[in-house]
């Protein structure tokens, strides 16, 4: 794939672009001019070259107050980009490489980032909702030279943005680019919940609680683990027929259930349970449900939906002690700057469906159409093209 890139004067200098801005929760995106200040040591500006909607985004901005709740903000957090320029002590990456921002941090030095056993990063903990990892302090100015709040570390709908090395992952140019932008979080973390947190078997049995794209990538994980049975459940009918063409093989709806429960309709098509539950929600009852529905003495329920209730998960501790399990998965457990590169070559030698989960193509100006799709149900990714560049994917 060929990318032009221009050059780059402005190392050193504020930048000054526009930027979708969230004033108030819930009320549609604002176009403004922004400021971006030059990157600090350890840190990374970044032109975006696309991004995308993840409902992630859209549960944080219809959130008005918490501790996580900041605004005015720039949301985005799933998006690909061409380094502008870089702060001290950056080596990884220069001018003009293609990198990915990604929410989860990987210093790669601290004991997590060194373990095997997970992808938390203990040096820099979420502790700043609001700003970098390493101060909390913005880059973003408004014209009025008031702070702007970042998201995730990342803030993606903006032309330029500044992020940690430690969020920053070098792309392939072979990959393009808006389907580089799908690896930055959704994706991944659904297909790697299934291949590598998971480690789903040969031959298992595959039950999947709620098909947007996090439920439709566990699925698109499960098939290439070669599953033999991959059950959605969602209240969308429709979710069914989108979902073959990520391996979904069976289909339950909770509303056509009658007087059984969930759990009760899966337990007795699969003889006993699934062997993976996944839930893909954030919904404590459905978690509960998720587990309810895996088999006993082995049965693995795996937690991928944020609960932003505050509702407690509440299982029959006899049930765990029949051998069934329920682990957390952040990111589809996966080292962002060790294990994107992995998925991007399974995309390039065509094992990978990346190109199912693009359903619509939106320009920066239209960035609340996105919104809306995703809003009704009708969208997967809508990758948002912030210079009208589709064509040189």
């Amino acid at each position: 794939m060929e990318v032009k890139f221009q050059a780059w004067d402005t190392a050193g200098k504020p930048i000054r672009c526009k930027a979708a801005m969230a004033r108030k929760a819930g009320e549609p995106l604002v176009m403004e001019e922004v400021e971006v200040a030059p990157p600090k040591a350890w840190e990374v500006r970044i032109k975006i070259l696309c991004t995308s909607l993840c409902h992630s985004d859209v549960t944080f901005w219809k959130t008005p107050a918490g501790p996580a709740s900041f605004f005015p903000r720039i949301f985005g957090h799933e998006a690909a980009g061409v380094v502008e320029s870089v702060g001290e002590n950056v080596e990884e990456v220069k001018g003009g490489d293609l990198v990915l921002p990604i929410f989860q941090r990987n210093c790669g030095e601290c004991r997590d980032c060194k373990s095997e056993k997970g992808n938390a990063c203990s040096k820099f903990p979420v502790q700043f909702y609001e700003g970098m990892p390493r101060d909390g302090t913005s880059r973003f100015t408004d014209m009025n030279g008031e702070i702007v709040h970042h998201f995730f570390g990342v803030s993606s709908f903006a032309e330029y943005t500044v992020v940690d090395i430690s969020q920053v992952v070098k792309m392939s140019l072979e990959i393009p680019i808006d389907k580089a932008c799908l690896l930055s979080c959704g994706v991944t973390t659904g297909v790697g919940a299934a291949c590598k947190f998971a480690q789903v078997e040969e031959g298992s049995v595959v039950a999947i609680f709620g098909l947007g794209a996090v439920g439709l990538a566990v699925a698109e994980g499960a098939r290439l683990c070669k599953a033999s049975r991959i059950i959605g459940v969602d209240l969308n009918p429709e979710k069914f027929e989108i979902g073959k063409k990520f391996g979904i093989t069976d289909f339950v709806n909770p509303t056509s259930c009658g007087e059984k429960s969930v759990s009760q309709v899966i337990q007795e098509m699969t003889d006993g349970g699934a062997d993976y539950c996944f839930e893909c929600i954030g919904l404590a009852s459905i978690m509960a449900d998720a587990f309810n529905s895996s088999r006993q003495g082995g049965g693995k329920t795996v937690v991928l939906g944020v609960e932003m209730h505050g509702s407690p998960l509440s299982i029959n501790a006899y049930e765990i002690l029949r051998g069934r399990t329920v682990m957390g998965c952040l990111f589809g457990g996966l080292k962002p700057k060790s294990d994107i590169s992995s998925f991007a070559k399974m995309y390039l030698d065509h094992e990978l469906n990346l190109d199912g989960f693009i359903t619509h193509e939106v320009s920066f100006k239209d960035i609340n159409q996105a919104f809306d799709l995703l809003l009704q149900g009708k969208s997967l990714r809508c990758i948002i093209w912030m210079d009208n560049i589709s064509n040189g994917k």
